[in-house]
C-alpha cells in the first residue's frame, strides 16, 4: 500500500511540474508574440512602387493629385540637405527651410491632401548636387535632432538616404551618419522606422564606395530595410550597343550577389529570395545624364518583368516630374530636363508600366527585422545538369562551363581550385562568371567528339613531337613539346607541366565541319 501511495504522490508531483512548464512555455510564446507585434518578416514584404519627386524643381510637380493615371500611391520627396548658412539645419535643396517650404510651396498642406487621398510619402536625404546633413553637421546630437525634425514635421516612417559624390567618399561622415541613424532607429518612437540606402552602381554591381557605405551601416547595427540601386548613368561599364535594360539587369544581379557577401561578413546569412526582397531599383526615365544612355518604354517593360520575376520589393523612377514628353519648344532632347523625359511618351506612361505588380503602400516595408536564415545546402545532380559539376582538382580553360549549387558558371580565364561561388565582393576577383540557374528539365549537354579512331591512340613507349595529336580515352590531345611516357590524363590536373593539352570545343567542331564538307 505504501509503495502505491508513493507512486501516486510522485505522479501528482510530476504532473504539477509538467503543468507549470507548459504554463511557462505558453507565457514565453505569448511574450515573444507581443514583443514582435507589428513586425513583418521579409517573406511578408509586399512590393511597392514609388516615384521620386523633386520638390524644388520648376514648374512645381503636383504630387498631391493622386489619380489612376499617375499610380503615385507612394512618393519619395527629394532632397533634404544641409543649409548653406547652418550645417545642421535641414532644407529642401538649400532653397527652403522646412518653414519656408510650407510658406512658399504650401508643402505641408499638399502632403496632407496627398494623404487624404490615400497616398504615402517618404523623404530622401542627400542627392548628388548638395551636401547631405551628416557630411557637414559634425555634432551628432544636432544631427540626430535634424533628422528627428524632418521625421516629426512630415510624420514619415520611411527614410531614404541617397548617397552620391562626397557623401560616399567621406568616411568620417559615413560613420557619423550610421551612428546617428542607428540611435534614431532604436528610439521608442521610431520602432517602425524603415531605412533605405540608395546607392550608385556600374554594370559590375555596387561600387567599392557603395559597398563600403552599406558595410558601415551594418557595422553600426542599422537594420537596413533595403538597398535601392540607381540603375542609370552607367558610363564606360556599359557596352556601346547594350540596352539600358541589359546594363541594369547585369548591375542588379551582381548587386544581389554582393549583398549576400556583405551580410555574411556581419554574421547574417540570407537566402536568395530574401536578398532579392532587400533590393530596390530606380531608373532614370528617358534621357540619362550621359547623352548616349536613353531609358526607353521597352526598357521599362523589361525591367518591370525582371523585377517581378526576381521578387524585388521596390521600384522607383527619377522622377515623377519628368514622366511626360517634352514640349515642341524644348529643342535639344539630349540635354536632360527636370520636367520631361526627352522621348515620345504619354503622360505618366513610365509610372503605369513600372508600377504594374507593385501596388502596395510604403507601410508594407515597415519594421522589417533582418534575421539570419538557415540556408539549405544544395547538392547538384549530374543527370539534371547541362554541364559537368565543378571539381576542385580539375583545370578549367577560358570559356569552360560548369554547374555548381544549381547555377551555371563560365570560366573567364584559366582556373583550378577556385570555388565558383566564392564570396568575393567584386566580380573581377573571381575567375568565374555566373550565367544563371540550371533550368527545370535540363539534361547534360553532349559535347562534340571526334570519331573514336580519328587520331592514333596514345602509346607510352612512343616519342611525340610538338603538335602531334593522339586519342586518349575517347578524347583528342595535342602535344605542346617533345614527350615520351607522359599520359595526357595528367593535363586535366596540372596543365602547366603537362606536355599535352586537350583540343578545344571549337577545334573539334572545326574538324567535324570539315568532315561534313
Amino acid at each position: 500500500m505504501s509503495n502505491n501511495n508513493t507512486k501516486k504522490k510522485l505522479s501528482i508531483r510530476r504532473l504539477f511540474i509538467l503543468f507549470a512548464l507548459v504554463i511557462l512555455s505558453c507565457y514565453a510564446v505569448y511574450m515573444y508574440i507581443k514583443a514582435n507585434e507589428g513586425i513583418n518578416k521579409y517573406y511578408d514584404l509586399k512590393p511597392w512602387y514609388g516615384a521620386y519627386v523633386d520638390v524644388t524643381a520648376k514648374p512645381l510637380y503636383g504630387f498631391e493629385k493622386v489619380d489612376a493615371a499617375s499610380n503615385h500611391k507612394n512618393v519619395i520627396l527629394s532632397f533634404i540637405v544641409a543649409s548653406k548658412n547652418d550645417p545642421c539645419e535641414p532644407t529642401w535643396g538649400t532653397y527652403y527651410t522646412l518653414d519656408d517650404a510650407n510658406n512658399e510651396l504650401d508643402l505641408d498642406r499638399r502632403i496632407a491632401r496627398f494623404r487624404q487621398l490615400g497616398g504615402e510619402i517618404s523623404v530622401s536625404f542627400g542627392g548628388l548636387l548638395n551636401e547631405e546633413l551628416a557630411l557637414v553637421c559634425k555634432d551628432e546630437e544636432k544631427l540626430l535632432s535634424a533628422y528627428k525634425k524632418v521625421i516629426s514635421r512630415y510624420q514619415v516612417n520611411t527614410l531614404d538616404f541617397d548617397l552620391e559624390g562626397n557623401a560616399l567618399l567621406d568616411q568620417e561622415s559615413l560613420e557619423r551618419r550610421a551612428r546617428v541613424v542607428s540611435k534614431l532607429q532604436r528610439q521608442e518612437d521610431n520602432k517602425m522606422l524603415a531605412v533605405w540606402l540608395t546607392l550608385p552602381v556600374a554594370t559590375f554591381g555596387l561600387t567599392e564606395e557603395g559597398a563600403f557605405a552599406l558595410e558601415i551601416m551594418l557595422k553600426n547595427n542599422v537594420d537596413v530595410t533595403g538597398v535601392n540601386i540607381m540603375t542609370m548613368n552607367f558610363g564606360n561599364s556599359k557596352s556601346e550597343n547594350e540596352s539600358m535594360f541589359s546594363a541594369a539587369k547585369r548591375s542588379v544581379i551582381e548587386a544581389h550577389r554582393q549583398l549576400g557577401v556583405i551580410y555574411n561578413k556581419f554574421g547574417i546569412t540570407l537566402g536568395s529570395n530574401t536578398l532579392w526582397k532587400k533590393i530596390g531599383l530606380t531608373v532614370m526615365i528617358g534621357q540619362n545624364d550621359i547623352p548616349k544612355e536613353i531609358f526607353t518604354l521597352d526598357d521599362a517593360k523589361s525591367i518591370n518583368h525582371f523585377a517581378k520575376e526576381k521578387g524585388v520589393s521596390r521600384v522607383s523612377i527619377w522622377s515623377a516630374n519628368r514622366d511626360s514628353a517634352c514640349g515642341d519648344n524644348y529643342v535639344n532632347l539630349r540635354i536632360v530636363s527636370d520636367s520631361c523625359s526627352g522621348i515620345k511618351q504619354e503622360k505618366h506612361e513610365f509610372s503605369k508600366i513600372l508600377s504594374d505588380g507593385f501596388a502596395n503602400k510604403l507601410e508594407s516595408n515597415l519594421a522589417q527585422v533582418t534575421l539570419s536564415e538557415t540556408v539549405e545546402d544544395i547538392i547538384d545532380n549530374p543527370n539534371e545538369s547541362p554541364y559537368p559539376i565543378w571539381n576542385e582538382k580539375a583545370v578549367y580553360l577560358e570559356g569552360s562551363k560548369v554547374v555548381w549549387r544549381k547555377n551555371v558558371y563560365k570560366a573567364k580565364w584559366w582556373t583550378k581550385g577556385d570555388l565558383p561561388d566564392n564570396p568575393v565582393l567584386h566580380s573581377w576577383q573571381t575567375p568565374w562568371e555566373l550565367l544563371g540557374p540550371v533550368l527545370p528539365g535540363e539534361k547534360p549537354v553532349s559535347l562534340p567528339k571526334l570519331p573514336e579512331n580519328y587520331y592514333p591512340d596514345w602509346d607510352g613507349k612512343k616519342i611525340y613531337n610538338k603538335l602531334d595529336r593522339v586519342m586518349y580515352e575517347g578524347e583528342a590531345y595535342q602535344a605542346k613539346w617533345w614527350t615520351q611516357g607522359d599520359s595526357p590524363e595528367a593535363s586535366k590536373f596540372d596543365p602547366d607541366s603537362s606536355p599535352w593539352r586537350a583540343l578545344s570545343v571549337s577545334e573539334i567542331e572545326e574538324i567535324l565541319q570539315s568532315l561534313k564538307n
